[in-house]
C-alpha cells in the first residue's frame, strides 16, 4: 500500500447511498489489519486475538488455487472462524484499472476458495500512468472496476482509498461520493503518527467520515506502522507500540458520535508485530 500523494492534501451489494439511518458507531477497540505476506497461520490468528482484531485482510494470490498456499489459507480460516475473526481476500493492482479481466480472475479464485466473507481491494488507481495522462479516463475506469467487481459477486465490496479523493470530480461528480455509491465500506489510508488534532488520523478523514454518513456507508480508518522514508509522521514505526495504542484509543473516544466510523486497521500485521515497545 503506497503513501505517494498522501501528503499533498492536509450494507449490501449493490446498495447506492442509503443515508445514515441505522448507523451508529463501531464499539470502542474494534480493530482489523492487512496481512499481505505468507506468515503462519498459527502466528497471525493468536496475534488477532491477543490485539482485539476482528477482521483479517488477507492478501491472495491470483494464483491461490494452484501456488501451494490454499492449505495456509484454509487453517486461517478454522483458526479465525473459531475465534470469531472474519477473513477478507485482500488484493489490488494499480494495473487493474485496464486490466480489469486480470481483477476478475483475481476475485472469481478467491471467492471460489469458500474462505472469505468479503472482498477488500488496495487498487490504488492514481498510481496508474493514466492518473497524469488521461485523469477523467482512469477515474471514470477504476469506478466500473468497481461496478464490474460488485456485480460478479455476491461478497461485500470494501476499497481502500486516499484520504483526499473528495477533492476530485468525476465530471460533475464528486470522487469520493461515486466511489461510495459503489462499495460497502470504505478504509481510509489515514497515515499520520497522532490519533486526533491537527494532521491526525482523525481530521484528515473527516471528509469522508461525513460522506460515509451521508451515502449510509462505513468508513474504517487506517494507521500505518511501517517504516516510511518520505513521511515519517504518516507512520507509528518510530513512535511504537504503547504509542500506537494510546493515539488509537484516542480515536475511540472521539469517534463515539460518529455514525459511520467502523474502527481502526492496522496496516501492516508484518511490520506491526516488529514495532519496538
Amino acid at each position: 500500500m503506497s503513501v505517494i500523494l498522501m501528503t499533498a492534501a492536509l450494507a449490501l451489494p449493490g446498495a447506492s447511498s442509503a443515508g445514515s439511518a441505522g448507523l451508529t458507531a463501531a464499539p470502542v477497540g474494534t480493530r482489523a489489519m492487512w496481512l499481505w505476506d505468507d506468515d503462519p497461520a498459527t502466528e497471525v490468528v493468536d496475534w488477532a486475538v491477543r490485539k482485539n482484531v476482528s477482521e483479517i485482510f488477507v492478501y491472495v494470490s491470483p494464483s491461490v488455487l494452484t501456488n501451494g498456499d490454499l492449505a495456509r489459507l484454509q487453517e486461517m480460516h478454522e483458526l479465525a472462524t473459531a475465534r470469531k475473526i472474519k477473513l477478507r481476500a485482500l488484493g489490488g493492482d494499480p494495473g487493474w484499472v485496464t486490466d480489469q479481466a486480470a481483477a476478475l480472475a483475481w476475485q472469481r479464485a478467491a471467492v471460489s476458495t469458500g474462505l472469505f466473507s468479503g472482498i477488500h481491494l488496495d487498487v490504488e488507481p492514481y498510481l496508474a500512468p493514466g492518473w497524469t495522462s488521461d485523469l477523467q479516463g482512469t477515474q471514470n475506469a477504476y469506478l466500473k472496476l468497481l461496478d464490474r467487481m460488485r456485480l460478479a459477486s455476491t461478497l461485500p465490496l470494501e476499497a481502500d482509498v486516499p484520504f483526499w479523493f473528495g477533492d476530485y470530480k468525476v465530471g460533475r461528480k464528486n470522487l469520493a461520493d461515486e466511489v461510495l455509491r459503489r462499495v460497502n465500506a470504505v478504509t481510509v489510508m489515514s497515515y499520520r503518527d497522532t490519533g486526533t488534532g491537527v494532521n491526525s488520523m482523525l481530521s484528515i478523514s473527516q471528509d469522508w467520515l461525513a460522506r460515509g454518513k451521508a451515502a449510509g456507508k462505513r468508513v474504517r480508518l487506517g494507521a500505518e506502522t511501517g517504516p516510511l522514508t518520505d513521511c515519517s509522521y504518516c507512520t507509528f514505526a518510530e513512535e511504537g507500540e504503547a504509542r500506537l495504542q494510546e493515539e488509537l484509543a484516542e480515536v475511540d473516544a472521539a469517534t463515539r458520535t460518529t455514525a459511520a466510523f467502523a474502527g481502526i486497521a492496522v496496516h501492516h500485521y508484518g511490520a506491526w508485530q516488529a514495532l519496538p515497545l
